[in-house]
């Protein structure tokens, strides 16, 4: 059980550094498109913007699932990648179908991928959520900007 902690939290360590590095990128990525001015407080515009970040999350949970694969194959629990990931997806995603079980001695690994994807998603949820926010709010004030400066306007809300 020990050998298991040990191995689940170390992957469960590279998961989340993986994590970080994609939201690093997804950062500099907007930062890189918000100075050139490509940023629009338009539904179109902010929908391009949550697709491509959802996008960018989910392609970082899937590294994700393929190194939690990867580690299932090396300690002999899948003989093939294909159903390694699929049994890794269904973990990380908490579905447990249970139509692929790991062995007796490695069960506890499937919990903590369980664990893991729960705070993976969680973060992808939460940088989504982040970003709304900035985008409403850019929306809402440049809402108010035409408001005041519109001919006739009432000067407000």
């Amino acid at each position: 059980m020990n050998g298991n902690l040990v191995i689940g939290c170390v992957t469960m360590a590279v998961c989340v550094g993986i994590q970080c590095l994609v939201v690093s990128i997804m950062l500099r990525v907007l930062d890189s498109i918000e100075q050139r001015g490509w940023i629009r407080a338009t539904v179109p515009g902010a929908s391009t913007i949550l697709t491509v970040i959802m996008l960018m999350m989910v392609g970082g949970n899937f590294v994700q699932m393929a190194i939690w694969a990867v580690v299932f194959m090396n300690l002999g629990e899948f003989t093939d990648f294909a159903t390694a990931f699929y049994h890794s997806t269904v973990n990380f995603a908490t579905l447990g179908y249970g139509d692929l079980v790991m062995s007796e001695k490695r069960r506890l690994l499937g919990a903590l991928e369980a664990v893991n994807g729960v705070l993976m998603i969680g973060l992808s949820t939460s940088v989504l959520f982040a970003i709304l926010n900035v985008l409403m709010q850019r929306a809402w004030s440049e809402l108010g900007s035409k408001v005041k400066t519109r001919p006739g306007g009432r000067g407000g809300r």
